[in-house]
């Protein structure tokens, strides 16, 4: 794993959703289905698969951040078919049990993929469905054209993760990866996270990167990638441009599955 460690805004993760935000997922699930949710974070899509295997089914969450699974317990605590538990991605402690293991936005985080990959196909029943998520960030978009301060605190943000072993192209690689592990009948989707001015979602959709800019802008300076006055006015441009330019949000994302032979 990477010697720096990114710990996900719960203001992020709690406005995602199983059938908007895993939705190749959730059209595969069943009543009954055992599952494992790799890098849950605040338990928001766990939830939802919960809910979807219903009282017959089971999902564990694993996450290696204890205050994000302290708040899943918390938020989710009235769903008795869910556990959320304390895994390192890399050293799952699971052996032929699940139905489906999923990773969404999480391999991103990884410097060693192919290892957490290993163990999630260790983790699924022969026959088991494997699941991953996960970003082109090179391909990110936005109309029009973003102000520069923000676009500087994007290329500032791609440095930092390339720095740290983090792929920022990974979704174009997971097909290869899954087959490299020995999964098979692996099949790819595109699933970009589209947003537009005038849908239901936009504000709260394209609203994430003042979230990601204070969250992580600190670590970008902290490290020598960005300036804090550049933070700021990172912050301050986008939040103008969201108010009364933006009007198209790409996020370049891919679905990959494939099945425990």
């Amino acid at each position: 794993m990477s010697g720096q460690v990114h710990r996900s805004d719960p203001r992020i993760l709690n406005r995602r959703t199983l059938e908007r935000d895993h939705r190749r997922l959730a059209g595969r699930l069943a009543d009954g289905m055992v599952v494992l949710d790799v890098g849950c974070g605040s338990g928001a899509i766990t939830a939802g698969i919960a809910r979807r295997v219903g009282p017959s089914g089971y999902v564990v969450g694993v996450d290696r951040d204890a205050s994000l699974l302290g708040l899943a317990r918390q938020e989710h605590h009235d769903l008795p078919n869910v556990s959320f538990e304390l895994e390192d991605a890399a050293l799952l402690p699971f052996e032929d049990r699940f139905d489906v293991v999923t990773a969404a936005r999480t391999l991103q985080w990884v410097d060693s993929p192919e290892r957490v990959l290993m163990q999630m196909k260790k983790a699924a029943k022969v026959g088991g469905l494997i699941f991953v998520l996960d970003y082109n960030h090179q391909d990110s978009t936005w109309e029009p054209d973003p102000p520069a301060e923000f676009v500087r605190f994007y290329s500032a943000l791609l440095q930092w993760r390339t720095a740290n072993n983090w792929d920022n192209r990974i979704a174009d690689h997971l097909p290869e990866m899954l087959r490299s592990t020995g999964l098979v009948d692996v099949r790819t989707c595109l699933d970009d996270e589209i947003t537009v001015r005038g849908d239901a979602e936009f504000t709260t959709a394209a609203a994430i990167w003042p979230y990601v800019i204070d969250s992580v802008g600190p670590q970008l300076a902290a490290s020598g990638f960005l300036a804090e006055e550049e933070q700021s006015r990172a912050a301050e441009s986008y939040s103008e441009y969201l108010r009364t330019g933006l009007q198209r949000q790409t996020l370049s994302m891919r679905t990959v599955e494939g099945t425990k032979r």
